[in-house]
């Protein structure tokens, strides 16, 4: 089997190309049909037709959390906070942006009028994350004075305060419509393109549904910073499997149906789950070339950032000459990347001539 690097996940994206807003109508994006032979250029709200009764979607149905908090070190140097969990004891671990680190006893002023005592590194002392105790519930501070935690590649102007401005559009389609398990900082991106319409389409075709939770990281967007992959270290997320949702999956394999990823998130959970037969935990799986799916017979995902392991997810699940080809197509063809961007159909080859 040949040997990857991360080097063999790049490819030239014009900037243009990544999408600062999402389309006028969640359905409205388009779909690059790539299970074929020859890549098909579709609109999303096609999908219905590329799927058949008995078909499982499986979704992730967390919810994004204005996890973007502003504040002040009691020098007064500015600093901000991205909430990447909320931890059992209520406390949080959160990426801190800041000229110099305070020490850990540091009481932090934050804007809306709480602070946030910094209790030192997480999850250990070398941990690439900082535990906070804020002065209140996190969840209702947060709903309260936070700010959407966009990705790192859509920008937004700055307002007076030097602070990013939440646009309504953010708040409202940075979230998928069936969102209700709060704790992702980032929006499983694939499943922004279901509306209303398009599941009772979906419905209507004989479609099944079920949903798992991966609450999405900040890691998501961290670019592989080794060229070779086996010194790469994955982030990790949480993430459960209900007892209903491994029925239907039991239930659309007794009745000859695909079970249908709705993004890599849901890939991972499913896959994580069939790897460790743990129904709910932790997981820092690394999807790459060569590894078995167990679960997932179809995927529907975005466009990904280069050298990426999102990249190196799809590449392993529709194989990496493909998947390279099919972006190459979708540049030509001037697709909308990234997490407001267009969408891409894929079906394992094992799977694909049934």
């Amino acid at each position: 089997m040949r040997h990857f690097t991360t080097s063999d996940f790049d490819f030239a994206l014009p900037p243009e190309l990544i999408a600062q807003h999402p389309a006028a109508e969640r359905s409205g994006s388009r779909l690059l049909d790539g299970s074929g032979d020859v890549p098909i250029d579709c609109q999303f709200r096609d999908l219905p037709g590329l799927l058949r009764a008995g078909d499982l979607l499986v979704f992730n149905d967390t919810q994004v959390v204005k996890a973007r908090l502003f504040g002040e070190k009691p020098s007064g140097g500015r600093l901000e906070l991205l909430i990447e969990r909320v931890l059992p004891d209520g406390s949080v671990a959160a990426h801190m942006k800041v000229s110099k680190k305070p020490r850990a006893g540091t009481v932090l002023r934050m804007a809306g009028g709480f602070t946030a005592e910094l209790l030192g590194r997480w999850p250990d002392a070398q941990g690439p994350l900082f535990q906070l105790r804020l002065s209140g519930d996190a969840y209702a501070l947060m709903a309260a004075h936070g700010h959407v935690p966009l990705p790192p590649y859509i920008q937004r102007p700055l307002g007076s305060d030097m602070v990013h401005a939440d646009a309504a559009e953010d708040a409202a389609r940075y979230q998928t419509v069936f969102a209700r398990h709060p704790g992702a900082v980032a929006a499983p991106t694939a499943a922004l393109h279901f509306d209303d319409a398009l599941l009772a389409a979906l419905d209507a075709r004989g479609v099944q549904r079920a949903f798992v939770t991966l609450h999405v990281g900040a890691g998501t967007f961290q670019p592989v910073k080794t060229e070779s992959l086996a010194e790469h270290v994955m982030h990790r997320e949480r993430y459960q499997v209900p007892a209903d949702t491994a029925q239907a999956i039991a239930d659309c394999r007794a009745y000859g149906g695909r079970v249908v990823a709705v993004g890599t998130t849901s890939v991972r959970t499913l896959e994580s789950w069939a790897a460790s037969g743990e129904a709910s935990g932790d997981t820092g799986i690394f999807i790459t070339p060569g590894f078995d799916f167990k679960v997932v017979d179809a995927l529907i995902t975005n466009f990904h950032l280069p050298r990426s392991t999102l990249m190196m997810l799809v590449s392993a699940f529709a194989g990496h000459e493909r998947v390279m080809a099919l972006y190459a197509h979708a540049v030509a063809q001037r697709y909308r990347f990234f997490s407001y961007g267009d969408a891409m159909w894929l079906t394992h080859p094992a799977t694909a001539a049934d």
